[in-house]
Protein backbone atom coordinates (compact mmCIF):
# COMPACT_ATOMS: atom_id res chain seq x y z
CA UNK A 1 0.00 0.00 0.00
CA UNK A 2 1.65 2.78 -1.14
CA UNK A 3 0.90 7.12 -1.67
CA UNK A 4 2.04 9.06 -4.00
CA UNK A 5 1.98 12.48 -2.58
CA UNK A 6 0.41 14.16 -5.56
CA UNK A 7 -2.73 15.92 -6.39
CA UNK A 8 -2.98 13.55 -9.35
CA UNK A 9 -2.78 10.47 -7.59
CA UNK A 10 -5.02 11.79 -4.88
CA UNK A 11 -7.84 12.36 -7.62
CA UNK A 12 -7.04 9.25 -9.12
CA UNK A 13 -7.71 7.63 -5.92
CA UNK A 14 -10.95 9.89 -4.77
CA UNK A 15 -12.40 8.81 -8.62
CA UNK A 16 -12.10 5.24 -7.52
CA UNK A 17 -13.46 5.12 -4.16
CA UNK A 18 -16.26 7.67 -4.94
CA UNK A 19 -18.76 4.66 -6.03
CA UNK A 20 -18.26 2.58 -3.21
CA UNK A 21 -18.44 5.70 -0.49
CA UNK A 22 -22.67 4.83 -0.54
CA UNK A 23 -24.20 1.51 1.18
CA UNK A 24 -20.86 -0.30 0.22
CA UNK A 25 -18.83 1.70 2.32
CA UNK A 26 -21.41 1.76 5.44
CA UNK A 27 -21.36 -1.93 5.27
CA UNK A 28 -17.80 -2.20 5.25
CA UNK A 29 -15.90 0.50 6.57
CA UNK A 30 -14.97 -1.21 10.44
CA UNK A 31 -13.07 -4.69 8.73
CA UNK A 32 -9.56 -4.10 9.28
CA UNK A 33 -8.67 -5.74 5.89
CA UNK A 34 -5.66 -6.12 3.98
CA UNK A 35 -4.80 -3.27 1.62
CA UNK A 36 -7.71 -1.37 3.62
CA UNK A 37 -9.98 -1.15 0.03
CA UNK A 38 -12.85 -0.98 1.65
CA UNK A 39 -12.78 2.86 3.02
CA UNK A 40 -11.22 5.81 0.77
CA UNK A 41 -7.48 6.14 2.22
CA UNK A 42 -7.49 9.32 1.47
CA UNK A 43 -6.75 10.92 4.77
CA UNK A 44 -2.95 11.88 4.01
CA UNK A 45 -4.55 13.87 0.47
CA UNK A 46 -7.11 15.69 2.88
CA UNK A 47 -4.74 16.25 6.07
CA UNK A 48 -2.27 18.12 3.78
CA UNK A 49 -5.10 19.66 1.38
CA UNK A 50 -3.71 18.16 -1.68
CA UNK A 51 -7.60 17.28 -1.86
CA UNK A 52 -10.31 19.68 0.53
CA UNK A 53 -12.96 18.23 2.59
CA UNK A 54 -14.92 20.60 0.36
CA UNK A 55 -13.73 18.48 -2.95
CA UNK A 56 -14.27 15.11 -1.54
CA UNK A 57 -17.59 16.27 -0.01
CA UNK A 58 -18.99 17.33 -3.69
CA UNK A 59 -17.42 14.35 -5.50
CA UNK A 60 -19.34 11.58 -3.19
CA UNK A 61 -22.36 13.59 -3.16
CA UNK A 62 -22.75 14.23 -6.69
CA UNK A 63 -22.78 10.35 -6.70
CA UNK A 64 -24.57 9.40 -3.91
CA UNK A 65 -27.50 10.67 -1.60
CA UNK A 66 -26.60 12.26 1.82
CA UNK A 67 -29.03 9.06 3.27
CA UNK A 68 -26.86 6.51 1.19
CA UNK A 69 -23.77 8.33 2.01
CA UNK A 70 -23.97 9.33 5.59
CA UNK A 71 -21.73 7.14 7.03
CA UNK A 72 -18.60 8.51 4.68
CA UNK A 73 -19.85 11.81 5.02
CA UNK A 74 -19.74 12.48 8.52
CA UNK A 75 -16.34 10.52 8.51
CA UNK A 76 -15.10 13.41 6.59
CA UNK A 77 -16.72 15.95 9.23
CA UNK A 78 -15.42 13.89 11.94
CA UNK A 79 -12.04 15.42 11.03
CA UNK A 80 -13.68 19.19 10.82
CA UNK A 81 -15.08 18.91 14.03
CA UNK A 82 -11.54 17.64 15.68
CA UNK A 83 -10.14 20.73 14.30
CA UNK A 84 -12.77 23.27 15.00
CA UNK A 85 -12.91 21.95 18.71
CA UNK A 86 -9.27 22.49 19.13
CA UNK A 87 -9.12 25.57 16.94
CA UNK A 88 -11.62 27.01 19.99
CA UNK A 89 -9.61 25.48 22.90
CA UNK A 90 -5.70 25.55 22.15
CA UNK A 91 -4.75 25.03 25.57
CA UNK A 92 -5.52 21.60 25.08
CA UNK A 93 -2.79 20.83 22.42
CA UNK A 94 -0.54 22.72 24.93
CA UNK A 95 -1.48 20.61 27.92
CA UNK A 96 -1.27 17.45 25.36
CA UNK A 97 2.83 18.85 24.60
CA UNK A 98 3.38 19.16 28.74
CA UNK A 99 1.93 16.06 28.97
CA UNK A 100 4.26 14.32 26.93
CA UNK A 101 7.42 16.09 28.06
CA UNK A 102 6.44 14.84 31.39
CA UNK A 103 5.92 11.25 29.91
CA UNK A 104 9.41 11.46 28.68
CA UNK A 105 11.13 11.97 31.26
CA UNK A 106 9.56 9.35 33.06
CA UNK A 107 10.93 6.97 30.35
CA UNK A 108 14.26 8.84 30.80
CA UNK A 109 14.21 7.73 34.71
CA UNK A 110 12.39 4.46 34.93
CA UNK A 111 13.42 1.80 33.48
CA UNK A 112 10.77 -0.60 33.66
CA UNK A 113 8.24 1.72 32.04
CA UNK A 114 11.07 2.50 28.99
CA UNK A 115 11.37 -1.06 27.96
CA UNK A 116 7.22 -1.30 27.96
CA UNK A 117 7.29 1.43 25.58
CA UNK A 118 10.35 0.81 23.40
CA UNK A 119 8.44 -2.54 23.05
CA UNK A 120 5.51 -1.40 22.19
CA UNK A 121 6.80 0.71 19.33
CA UNK A 122 8.64 -1.80 18.10
CA UNK A 123 5.98 -4.12 18.21
CA UNK A 124 6.87 -6.89 20.41
CA UNK A 125 4.67 -7.05 23.39
CA UNK A 126 3.35 -10.47 22.69
CA UNK A 127 0.14 -9.12 21.34
CA UNK A 128 -0.37 -10.04 18.05
CA UNK A 129 -2.61 -8.00 16.41
CA UNK A 130 -1.10 -4.57 18.86
CA UNK A 131 2.35 -5.76 17.38
CA UNK A 132 0.84 -6.22 13.83
CA UNK A 133 -0.49 -2.66 13.85
CA UNK A 134 2.89 -1.17 14.97
CA UNK A 135 4.81 -2.82 12.19
CA UNK A 136 2.40 -1.82 9.64
CA UNK A 137 1.99 1.53 10.96
CA UNK A 138 5.91 2.49 10.74
CA UNK A 139 6.22 0.09 7.61
CA UNK A 140 3.25 2.38 5.45
CA UNK A 141 2.75 5.81 7.67
CA UNK A 142 -0.93 4.40 7.76
CA UNK A 143 -3.35 2.51 9.99
CA UNK A 144 -6.89 1.40 9.39
CA UNK A 145 -9.55 3.55 11.83
CA UNK A 146 -10.80 0.70 13.46
CA UNK A 147 -7.16 -0.47 14.26
CA UNK A 148 -6.02 3.02 15.92
CA UNK A 149 -8.49 2.76 18.48
CA UNK A 150 -7.67 -0.77 18.99
CA UNK A 151 -4.03 0.33 19.48
CA UNK A 152 -5.00 3.06 21.40
CA UNK A 153 -7.41 1.44 23.98
CA UNK A 154 -4.57 -1.02 24.27
CA UNK A 155 -1.89 1.41 24.92
CA UNK A 156 -3.46 2.73 27.22
CA UNK A 157 -5.68 0.52 29.44
CA UNK A 158 -3.92 -2.89 28.65
CA UNK A 159 -0.06 -1.60 28.23
CA UNK A 160 -0.87 1.03 30.98
CA UNK A 161 1.65 3.31 29.18
CA UNK A 162 1.06 6.99 29.05
CA UNK A 163 -1.09 7.79 26.45
CA UNK A 164 0.89 11.16 25.32
CA UNK A 165 3.42 8.78 24.73
CA UNK A 166 1.30 6.56 22.26
CA UNK A 167 -0.52 9.69 20.43
CA UNK A 168 3.44 10.75 19.67
CA UNK A 169 3.79 7.46 18.22
CA UNK A 170 1.10 8.00 15.94
CA UNK A 171 2.45 11.78 15.08
CA UNK A 172 5.52 10.55 14.38
CA UNK A 173 4.54 7.74 12.15
CA UNK A 174 1.05 8.41 10.73
CA UNK A 175 1.28 10.53 6.97
CA UNK A 176 -2.11 11.63 7.76
CA UNK A 177 -0.55 13.06 11.28
CA UNK A 178 -3.13 15.72 12.47
CA UNK A 179 -2.62 17.56 16.01
CA UNK A 180 -6.28 17.96 16.17
CA UNK A 181 -7.58 14.36 14.96
CA UNK A 182 -4.51 12.86 16.89
CA UNK A 183 -4.87 14.37 20.17
CA UNK A 184 -8.11 14.53 20.67
CA UNK A 185 -8.81 10.81 19.38
CA UNK A 186 -6.78 9.62 21.70
CA UNK A 187 -8.10 11.19 24.78
CA UNK A 188 -11.58 10.06 24.02
CA UNK A 189 -10.27 7.10 24.04
CA UNK A 190 -8.48 6.97 27.31
CA UNK A 191 -12.39 8.69 28.76
CA UNK A 192 -10.86 12.44 28.67
CA UNK A 193 -12.78 14.15 25.61
CA UNK A 194 -16.35 12.67 26.54
CA UNK A 195 -15.39 12.45 30.60
CA UNK A 196 -16.23 9.05 31.83
CA UNK A 197 -16.33 7.29 28.56
CA UNK A 198 -13.57 5.59 27.44
CA UNK A 199 -13.27 3.01 24.73
CA UNK A 200 -12.28 -0.49 25.28
CA UNK A 201 -10.37 -3.17 23.01
CA UNK A 202 -12.38 -6.01 22.85
CA UNK A 203 -10.57 -9.72 21.86
CA UNK A 204 -14.39 -10.66 20.42
CA UNK A 205 -14.59 -7.14 18.26
CA UNK A 206 -10.83 -7.82 17.30
CA UNK A 207 -11.55 -11.03 15.80
CA UNK A 208 -14.71 -10.10 14.15
CA UNK A 209 -13.61 -7.18 12.18
CA UNK A 210 -10.25 -8.60 11.01
CA UNK A 211 -12.19 -11.54 9.83
CA UNK A 212 -9.77 -14.09 12.26
CA UNK A 213 -6.71 -12.71 11.39
CA UNK A 214 -5.80 -12.22 15.30
CA UNK A 215 -7.63 -14.71 17.91
CA UNK A 216 -6.54 -13.29 21.51
CA UNK A 217 -6.13 -15.81 24.49
CA UNK A 218 -8.62 -14.85 27.13
CA UNK A 219 -7.43 -12.68 29.63
CA UNK A 220 -4.95 -10.93 27.56
CA UNK A 221 -6.35 -7.66 27.05
CA UNK A 222 -7.40 -5.98 30.29
CA UNK A 223 -11.56 -5.97 29.78
CA UNK A 224 -13.21 -3.39 31.85
CA UNK A 225 -10.78 -0.52 32.89
CA UNK A 226 -11.97 2.67 34.39
CA UNK A 227 -11.33 6.03 32.44
CA UNK A 228 -8.32 8.01 33.34
CA UNK A 229 -8.72 10.64 35.62
CA UNK A 230 -10.93 13.64 34.48
CA UNK A 231 -8.69 16.69 33.46
CA UNK A 232 -9.69 20.38 34.12
CA UNK A 233 -12.26 21.74 31.97
CA UNK A 234 -11.03 23.90 29.01
CA UNK A 235 -12.36 27.40 28.38
CA UNK A 236 -13.72 27.89 25.13
CA UNK A 237 -12.19 30.45 22.28
CA UNK A 238 -14.77 31.43 19.88
CA UNK A 239 -13.08 31.55 16.31
CA UNK A 240 -13.07 35.44 14.96
CA UNK A 241 -15.27 36.15 12.08
CA UNK A 242 -13.70 39.45 11.09
CA UNK A 243 -12.24 38.94 7.78
CA UNK A 244 -8.33 39.66 7.33
CA UNK A 245 -7.83 42.66 4.62
CA UNK A 246 -5.57 43.02 2.24
CA UNK A 247 -3.81 45.29 1.02
CA UNK A 248 -3.32 45.83 -3.28
CA UNK A 249 0.64 46.25 -2.96
CA UNK A 250 2.54 42.88 -3.70
CA UNK A 251 2.66 40.24 -0.90
CA UNK A 252 4.88 37.26 0.82
CA UNK A 253 2.70 34.30 1.18
CA UNK A 254 4.00 31.92 3.63
CA UNK A 255 2.57 28.71 2.42
CA UNK A 256 2.29 26.09 4.71
CA UNK A 257 1.93 22.18 4.97
CA UNK A 258 -1.29 22.19 6.73
CA UNK A 259 -2.87 23.51 3.46
CA UNK A 260 -0.97 22.88 -0.40
CA UNK A 261 -4.72 23.41 -1.78
CA UNK A 262 -5.33 26.48 -4.51
CA UNK A 263 -7.78 27.96 -2.44
CA UNK A 264 -4.81 28.35 0.12
CA UNK A 265 -4.11 31.75 -1.97
CA UNK A 266 -6.53 34.41 -1.36
CA UNK A 267 -7.64 36.04 -4.45
CA UNK A 268 -7.11 39.66 -5.55
CA UNK A 269 -3.53 39.97 -4.46
CA UNK A 270 -0.17 39.65 -6.44
CA UNK A 271 1.91 37.46 -4.71
CA UNK A 272 5.51 38.21 -5.43
CA UNK A 273 7.14 35.93 -3.05
CA UNK A 274 6.47 32.42 -1.33
CA UNK A 275 8.17 31.01 1.25
CA UNK A 276 6.91 27.22 1.48
CA UNK A 277 7.31 26.19 5.45
CA UNK A 278 7.63 22.34 6.19
CA UNK A 279 7.13 21.93 9.96
CA UNK A 280 6.82 18.02 9.72
CA UNK A 281 9.88 17.82 12.19
CA UNK A 282 8.24 19.55 14.66
CA UNK A 283 4.93 17.08 15.08
CA UNK A 284 7.06 15.43 17.54
CA UNK A 285 10.05 16.25 19.92
CA UNK A 286 11.48 12.65 19.16
CA UNK A 287 12.71 11.50 15.81
CA UNK A 288 9.23 12.05 12.86
CA UNK A 289 9.64 9.09 10.28
CA UNK A 290 11.83 9.73 7.30
CA UNK A 291 8.58 8.13 5.12
CA UNK A 292 6.12 11.44 6.82
CA UNK A 293 9.18 14.05 6.18
CA UNK A 294 9.44 12.58 2.68
CA UNK A 295 5.56 12.30 2.18
CA UNK A 296 4.96 16.09 3.08
CA UNK A 297 8.07 17.46 1.23
CA UNK A 298 7.13 15.76 -2.24
CA UNK A 299 3.60 17.11 -1.76
CA UNK A 300 4.93 20.46 -1.14
CA UNK A 301 6.88 20.35 -4.40
CA UNK A 302 4.00 19.03 -6.39
CA UNK A 303 2.10 22.01 -5.47
CA UNK A 304 4.67 24.55 -5.91
CA UNK A 305 5.02 22.86 -9.39
CA UNK A 306 0.95 22.89 -9.55
CA UNK A 307 0.66 26.69 -8.70
CA UNK A 308 3.74 27.94 -10.11
CA UNK A 309 2.48 30.82 -11.91
CA UNK A 310 0.82 32.46 -8.61
CA UNK A 311 3.47 31.99 -6.53
CA UNK A 312 6.49 34.58 -7.64
CA UNK A 313 9.78 33.75 -6.69
CA UNK A 314 9.47 30.68 -3.90
CA UNK A 315 11.85 30.09 -0.93
CA UNK A 316 11.61 26.37 0.94
CA UNK A 317 12.02 26.91 4.66
CA UNK A 318 12.65 23.25 6.81
CA UNK A 319 11.83 23.97 10.39
CA UNK A 320 13.13 21.36 12.97
CA UNK A 321 13.93 22.05 16.47
CA UNK A 322 16.98 23.40 15.89
CA UNK A 323 16.00 26.27 13.58
CA UNK A 324 12.99 27.61 15.28
CA UNK A 325 13.97 30.91 13.83
CA UNK A 326 15.19 30.28 10.85
CA UNK A 327 11.40 31.69 9.14
CA UNK A 328 11.78 34.75 10.52
CA UNK A 329 15.11 35.25 9.42
CA UNK A 330 14.19 34.32 5.53
CA UNK A 331 10.90 37.14 6.21
CA UNK A 332 13.48 39.50 7.36
CA UNK A 333 15.79 39.19 4.71
CA UNK A 334 13.53 40.79 1.98
CA UNK A 335 10.81 42.56 4.09
CA UNK A 336 7.39 42.61 2.18
CA UNK A 337 4.44 45.41 2.25
CA UNK A 338 2.50 42.95 3.52
CA UNK A 339 2.65 39.16 4.33
CA UNK A 340 -0.65 36.59 3.88
CA UNK A 341 -0.39 33.10 5.53
CA UNK A 342 -2.22 29.99 4.83
CA UNK A 343 -4.01 29.53 7.89
CA UNK A 344 -2.27 27.00 10.17
CA UNK A 345 -4.78 25.08 12.75
CA UNK A 346 -3.74 24.61 16.10
CA UNK A 347 0.16 22.41 16.24
CA UNK A 348 3.39 22.98 14.62
CA UNK A 349 2.47 25.43 11.71
CA UNK A 350 0.53 27.53 13.74
CA UNK A 351 3.09 27.22 17.04
CA UNK A 352 5.79 28.44 13.94
CA UNK A 353 3.82 31.24 12.62
CA UNK A 354 3.00 32.35 16.24
CA UNK A 355 6.82 33.37 16.67
CA UNK A 356 7.09 35.62 13.68
CA UNK A 357 4.08 37.53 14.43
CA UNK A 358 6.19 39.30 17.60
CA UNK A 359 7.79 40.76 14.41
CA UNK A 360 5.73 41.20 11.46
CA UNK A 361 2.35 41.76 10.81
CA UNK A 362 0.41 38.50 9.24
CA UNK A 363 -2.70 38.33 7.47
CA UNK A 364 -3.39 34.47 7.80
CA UNK A 365 -6.08 33.50 5.41
CA UNK A 366 -8.79 30.93 6.10
CA UNK A 367 -10.83 29.11 4.15
CA UNK A 368 -14.32 29.39 3.81
CA UNK A 369 -14.89 25.88 4.77
CA UNK A 370 -13.52 26.34 7.89
CA UNK A 371 -15.21 29.37 8.26
CA UNK A 372 -18.51 27.76 7.88
CA UNK A 373 -17.87 24.65 9.81
CA UNK A 374 -15.42 25.03 12.94
CA UNK A 375 -17.39 27.44 14.72
CA UNK A 376 -20.01 24.52 14.93
CA UNK A 377 -17.73 22.42 17.28
CA UNK A 378 -18.96 24.10 20.42
CA UNK A 379 -19.67 20.60 22.25
CA UNK A 380 -19.80 17.15 21.17
CA UNK A 381 -19.94 15.70 17.84
CA UNK A 382 -23.68 14.25 17.69
CA UNK A 383 -24.73 18.28 18.10
CA UNK A 384 -21.86 19.49 15.09
CA UNK A 385 -23.51 16.16 13.57
CA UNK A 386 -27.09 17.74 13.06
CA UNK A 387 -25.77 21.38 11.82
CA UNK A 388 -23.65 18.79 9.06
CA UNK A 389 -26.78 19.52 6.09
CA UNK A 390 -26.53 23.40 7.25
CA UNK A 391 -23.06 23.09 6.27
CA UNK A 392 -23.62 21.95 3.30
CA UNK A 393 -26.07 23.85 1.75
CA UNK A 394 -24.38 26.88 2.53
CA UNK A 395 -21.38 25.58 1.03
CA UNK A 396 -23.72 25.02 -2.19
CA UNK A 397 -23.33 21.28 -2.21
CA UNK A 398 -26.31 19.37 -3.11
CA UNK A 399 -27.59 17.00 -0.77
Amino acid sequence: MTFDPTRTAALERLSAFVPLAGRAYAAQRNYDRPGHDDVSRLSPYIRHRILTEEEVLRAVLGRHSLSAAEKFVQEVFWRTYWKGWLEQRPTVWSDYRRGLNGARNRIATEGGLRADWEAACRGDTGISAFDHWAKELADTGYLHNHARMWFASIWVFTLNLPWELGADFFMRHLLDADAASNTLSWRWVAGLQTVGKNYVARASNISKYTEGRFVLPPGQLVTNPAPLPALPPTERRPISDVLPTYDPQPATLILTDDDLSSRAIPEGIEIQRTVVLDTTALRSPLIVSDRSKAFAKAAMADAVTRMADRLGEVTHVTLDADGADALNDVISAEPATQIVATYAPVGPGAEALARITRTHKIARHMQTYDRICWPSATAGFFRFKKDIPKHLQRLGISA
